[in-house]
């Protein structure tokens, strides 16, 4: 079996005009091109080219190895030129998978900049509250929030976050403010929409971890959506508070029972592999962890 490695040495002798041509091109000697070429005639068992220092002459078979192979040898460098070049500067398209209300918090300011500095790279976000398959769906990066379970993944803490409970004054005037909390089941709560009209709550407090079942009238599977379920007088809601940050900030919603919340809402950006990482990821990784630690403390 013939080398083709021994091919694309031919095609640029060929390219070249002459032994001599092509050793300054590649660097090799012209002994050793001519070694390559005598051995990849004796590998096909057929006379190539007819040589001498200074002229070529294609036999009938090497014009047809040529004229069959010059096009895909020539894109095969082409091809390594780039994927070199993708090691130099980020190039290609990602693909990353984040929560539905992640622009909510990730600034798009970011990516029109992000995709600015790097004109080579495109961005496909697929936005879902659905854990996706990071190899199934073809994703490069995903945000993920929780404990992660997959250590398959390489995952990279953002921030620890918190989930606080909280609700509208007008809320709060109409029903009252929960007092324990034994006392949330009293009253309508605003959680991920489920089947059965009820979520379960687990809570940290002055005397450790609790959990708790609540129902209430309205339930969305949007964490932007129970938000402004809240605020609008709904009920109470449980949410990071980087969402709430905002409402609590301007009165629009008050914190209730303040010694209770969720510490294991950490942020996460995962990615399949640590091997031969692609710079666009690797750029993007690092530059998104220092923006969303910017916008979330």
């Amino acid at each position: 079996m013939f080398d083709l490695n021994d091919v694309a040495i031919f095609i640029q002798i060929v390219d070249a005009g002459s032994f001599a041509d092509a050793a300054r091109r590649t660097g090799a000697s012209a002994n050793t091109l001519s070694r390559r070429m005598k051995q990849l005639e004796e590998s096909m068992g057929v006379r190539l080219l007819h040589r001498s220092t200074r002229k070529l002459v294609l036999t009938d078979a090497g014009k047809s190895l040529y004229r069959q192979s010059a096009s895909q040898i020539n894109e095969l460098f082409e091809l390594s030129r780039q994927l070199i070049g993708g090691v130099r500067e980020p190039v290609g398209r990602l693909r990353i998978a984040a929560p539905a209300d992640f622009f909510e918090v990730f600034q798009m300011d970011f990516v029109a900049d992000f995709l600015a500095r790097y004109p080579k790279v495109s961005l496909d976000f697929v936005l879902s509250d659905q854990r996706v398959d990071l190899i199934a769906e073809g994703i490069d990066i995903a945000f993920r929030s929780g404990v992660m379970s997959d250590s398959s993944l390489v995952a990279r803490k953002i921030n620890t976050g918190r989930r606080i409970l909280a609700a509208s004054p007008r809320y709060l005037e109409a029903y009252g403010v929960p007092k324990d909390i034994q006392s949330l089941s009293e009253h309508n709560c605003i959680f991920p929409a489920h089947p059965s009209g009820q979520a379960t709550w687990h809570l940290v407090g002055p005397h450790g971890a609790t959990q708790l079942s609540v129902t209430g009238r309205f339930s969305a599977s949007s964490a932007q959506a129970q938000l402004k379920a809240a605020v609008a007088g709904l009920g109470i809601c449980f949410l990071p508070d980087p969402i709430l940050r905002a409402s609590l900030g301007s009165g629009s919603l008050a914190e209730v029972l303040c010694d209770y919340g969720q510490q294991t809402n950490d942020l996460f950006i995962v990615f399949p592999s640590r091997n031969q990482i692609p710079l666009a990821v690797s750029k993007f990784v690092e530059e998104a962890i220092g923006h969303l630690q910017g916008a979330l403390y």
